[in-house]
């Protein structure tokens, strides 16, 4: 089985929340909607907040001094056709809202209240739709992304990541 190392990054100024649009030209998700973030390289992989510090940069310009509070609140993963998808996903609060355009996609902010009307893949709704109802508790989730027995669709099981001998 391949393994796929991914970290991304949910940023907010105020009541917005930062989203790419992604380009028709992307093999991985075209046009639509989805957060900053993308593949671990091979020094980074015993630290993916270094992966997702570097994708805001690469993706919006914006460096590490103007993120506040990047923290990690989501582990996922995924068996995806024998491949498993393992995503480190970050929240975290920018100073401005000044971002650079790339060619991976339009840089948007969105309403938070808004964010669930674009049309985005399966495990970055699951997420924002967690996030909406627990983002005030202090966890790290374990989100596992499996089929339904009782409706054979895709659902997610959640986990809070605690220390089970604290």
């Amino acid at each position: 089985m391949k393994l796929r190392l991914i970290a991304a990054a949910i940023l907010f100024h105020g009541n917005d929340v930062l989203m790419m649009k992604r380009s028709e030209r992307r093999t991985l998700n075209p046009g639509l909607w989805a957060v900053v973030g993308g593949h671990m390289e091979g020094h980074e992989l015993s630290d993916p907040r270094l992966t997702c510090l570097r994708e805001i940069e690469e993706e919006t310009g914006l460096s590490a001094d103007r993120i506040e509070e990047l923290q990690l609140r989501y582990v996922l993963l995924r068996n995806n056709h024998g491949e498993l998808r393992q995503q480190f996903i970050y929240t975290g609060r920018v100073t401005t809202r000044e971002v650079h355009q790339t060619d991976e996609g339009e840089l948007h902010w969105i309403p938070v209240a808004d964010m669930l009307e674009r049309p985005m893949p399966y495990t970055f709704r699951a997420t924002l739709e967690h996030l909406v109802q627990h983002r005030e508790t202090p966890y790290v989730w374990l989100g596992s992304i499996v089929r339904s027995v009782e409706s054979n669709l895709p659902h997610v099981v959640w986990t809070p990541l605690t220390d089970p001998l604290t």
